[in-house]
């Protein structure tokens, strides 16, 4: 491998390295333009004056900043003349972009005005996304090689890294978020991986092929000019003698990253790892403590790790903190695992995750539930699997519930210890100050609750004041809570979102109305596209990257979702409760809602399903007993898709409602009124509430003879269903 560096006089060289003695370097990732710094150029210390130098002068300098001292450039590190030296290097481009200890994306078609350029997203995020470096071929294995790489601008600002934009970078290639943070590649279909190459182009058509050999694992040999065509052909029968199509497909559906600053709790993850995967039967564990103490990041850390221990072992997370939720992150599992009966529209997809998980061939899993305080009420012990083969974890702040969910096996979450508190202080801070003793008085006012620690640190990183500073405007909270809540944590939470939230309503007016917006519709699982469209558009990313910096809101990056913390949710909907805005801000969700949420065809039943949960909630909560078209259509929309999907009862419910508020405001004989009423009875009917279906269509029927006439399309399907379901009643 060649590798260039800046001899003792900075005057750029190259040197050859054996496979075993290559020492750390850098590598560059960029798009070739029409004056590249070129093999010959570095080999005749010509070409200092082209464009194409200025990229090799910021890979070198930035490996310098990195402390590495060699660096790599495809456009003058390989010899193109010697077709063995081009074949070698083309072949182990994908492990040389792997095993690089830094590589640069250096994009020259984004450009950065403001000097702080990760604080500025919204100025450059549509140049990113449009950049050309996303469109071209070899660029993705790019992408995918390098355990770290970092994206700059053409003003050679640093705009963020894989991880930190993997959102962005998911949207534009569609390439999944677990792939980006890491994933094995042979875990990804080979028609998925292929998909991603969609939209790309080469300069050599035959690249489109030779581009995907790293990402597929095999190697070939080069044959410029033999076709596009040809060369996949090749590239398939290499793939078909290997064994590309062997991939490890166990499942981990967790829809948060892992929180790389995650910290102390070594001791209660010991003991929750040995008390898994033993015995006979299920093994079930309850994770139990007050909001805001750590339950759900406890549960995170040891999602991942057993996935890393246990590499057989599928890995399921489930929110449980409403009946919505938890029907929506069933039927997530059952579409991921393709569970056969999906498809039906009747089918109940907790039965079929229950019944699935339940069998030897599921083999070893781990279930989630996470914020199962209202596990009766939600129906969660009805749909548990039991495998001796798996292990479940319930968090839950209620400890009599943790008491019926495992009462063998619960392990309580006992307030941080001092030290452990001040270690994560540390680490969320951007510039920790070695004043132990400010720290420590900080850490007490904050109770010692990891929730308020991260929301402290982010307040004193984007306003850069001190912990005293932070400490005073604490203090002045907690004594103007004028209705202090049950407990100390809720109280903490309740001042340090106020502190920042005050913050937020000053500096970003839209990222305040997001998060009142937010607290109108469930908690979790909150899609981006559900949000009031922002315009520009980038001044609603740049409101969501406020309300993430502040420690508000939890990005599901895979989804294009966020969640908030139980306690920001309740705060900010008491805020809104004590300014009088809950109702006007639940109707803004409503109507919102009205106009994203899809009618109830097959194929709209995943979109419908992950906004039923949020429709459900903004129509159950905020609004007193007002009545309005806007409410009744949602509702409306709400029951046909519970009745299509076969969940008849609550469905029932709905149009009981709908029609009741119909007959009240439009009259029993209005023709919305009588839509209502033929479906209650096609509900009734799917319970097999015969003879009282019959009835309610026999009534429904005549009001629609006598009002819209007989030769009315609904009068007649509505007798045509009367004479079916009368016929049936007799046999």
């Amino acid at each position: 491998m060649r590798l260039l560096y800046f001899d003792g006089s900075g005057r750029l060289t190259s040197t050859n390295f054996s496979q075993e003695t290559i020492p750390p370097y850098a590598i560059l990732s960029h798009t070739w333009c029409d004056d590249e710094f070129l093999f010959e150029d570095l080999m005749n210390g010509t070409g200092h004056g082209k464009a194409g130098y200025k990229k090799i002068m910021f890979c070198g300098e930035q490996a310098a900043h990195d402390h590495l001292q060699y660096f790599w450039v495809d456009t003058c590190c390989i010899d193109k003349w010697k077709l063995r030296e081009l074949s070698n290097a083309i072949n182990s481009m994908f492990q040389w972009y792997e095993n690089a200890a830094r590589c640069y994306a250096f994009l020259s078609d984004v450009s950065t005005p403001m000097a702080d350029a990760h604080l500025h997203e919204g100025t450059w995020d549509a140049s990113f996304r449009k950049s050309r470096w996303f469109t071209r071929g070899w660029t993705l294995q790019e992408l995918l090689a390098p355990a770290l790489i970092e994206f700059f601008s053409s003003d050679r600002q640093r705009l963020g890294d894989k991880d930190s934009l993997k959102q962005q970078i998911h949207e534009i290639t569609r390439i999944p978020v677990t792939v980006l943070r890491g994933d094995p590649l042979d875990e990804v279909s080979v028609p998925e991986r292929m998909a991603w190459m969609a939209g790309r182009q080469t300069t050599q058509e035959e690249d489109m092929a030779y581009s995907l050999i790293g990402i597929f694992g095999v190697s070939m040999e080069f044959r410029y000019g033999e076709g596009m065509k040809r060369a996949l052909e090749r590239l398939q029968e290499e793939m078909e003698k290997g064994t590309v199509y062997t991939t490890n497909t166990t499942p981990f559906i967790v829809p948060f990253d892992q929180n790389t600053r995650f910290t102390g709790r070594e001791s209660q993850l010991a003991e929750l790892e040995g008390k898994l995967f033993v015995g006979a039967s299920t093994t079930k564990v309850a994770i139990t403590g007050p909001g805001g103490i750590g339950k759900t990041q406890l549960a995170l850390e040891l999602a991942y790790r057993i996935k890393k221990k246990l590499k057989n072992c599928s890995v399921f997370w489930i929110s449980a903190s409403d009946k919505e939720s938890l029907y929506q992150s069933y039927a997530h599992i059952a579409r991921r695992l393709n569970i056969p009966g999906l498809d039906d529209e009747k089918a109940d997809v907790r039965k079929l995750v229950q019944l699935h998980l339940s069998s030897e061939s599921a083999g070893q899993w781990l279930l989630v539930f996470d914020n199962a305080d209202e596990a009766k009420a939600v129906g969660l012990m009805e749909f548990l699997p039991s495998s001796g083969q798996g292990a479940i974890i319930f968090t839950t702040t209620n400890r009599k519930t943790a008491a019926k969910l495992a009462p063998q096996s619960i392990v309580e979450l006992p307030e941080m210890e001092q030290d452990t508190a001040r270690r994560m202080l540390e680490t969320y801070l951007v510039n920790p100050a070695n004043e132990q003793e400010k720290a420590d008085l900080l850490l007490k006012g904050l109770a010692y609750l990891p929730l308020a620690i991260v929301q402290a640190a982010a307040y004193v990183n984007i306003n850069k004041i001190t912990l005293p500073e932070y400490l005073s405007l604490l203090a002045e909270k907690m004594e103007g809570l004028v209705e202090p809540l049950h407990r100390e944590s809720e109280n903490v939470i309740a001042a340090t979102w106020l502190i920042s939230f005050e913050q937020i309503r000053r500096h970003d007016t839209l990222a305040a109305d997001y998060l009142l917006f937010m607290a109108c519709v469930d908690r979790n699982d909150v899609p981006l596209a559900l949000l009031p469209a922002a315009s520009p558009h980038e001044q609603g990313i740049h409101a969501v990257g406020t309300l993430d910096a502040y420690s508000f809101v939890t990005k599901r990056t895979a989804e294009s979702a966020l969640d908030l913390h139980r306690l920001v949710h309740v705060s900010t909907r008491n805020w809104l409760e004590k300014e009088g805005l809950l109702s006007q801000q639940s109707q803004v969700a409503i109507t919102r809602l009205l106009e994203v949420f899809p009618d109830d065809n097959h194929g709209s039943r995943s979109k419908w399903r992950r906004l039923l949960p949020h429709a459900k909630f903004a129509l159950l909560s905020g609004l007193t007993g007002q009545e309005d078209e806007a409410k009744t259509n949602l509702v409306w929309k709400c029951a046909m898709t519970l009745n299509s999907d076969g969940r008849w009862k609550e469905a029932e419910e709905l149009f009981v409602q709908v029609m009741e508020t119909s007959s009240r405001v439009r009259g029993d004989e209005h023709p919305d009124t009588l839509t209502s009423m033929a479906n209650l009875a096609y509900t009734w009917k799917s319970q097999g509430r015969n003879r009282e279906a019959i009835s309610l269509m026999e009534r429904c029927f005549e009001l629609q003879r006598q009002i819209l006439g007989p030769q009315h399309p609904s009068t007649e399907t509505s007798l045509e269903a009367l004479n079916e379901w009368q016929m049936e009643n007799r046999d």
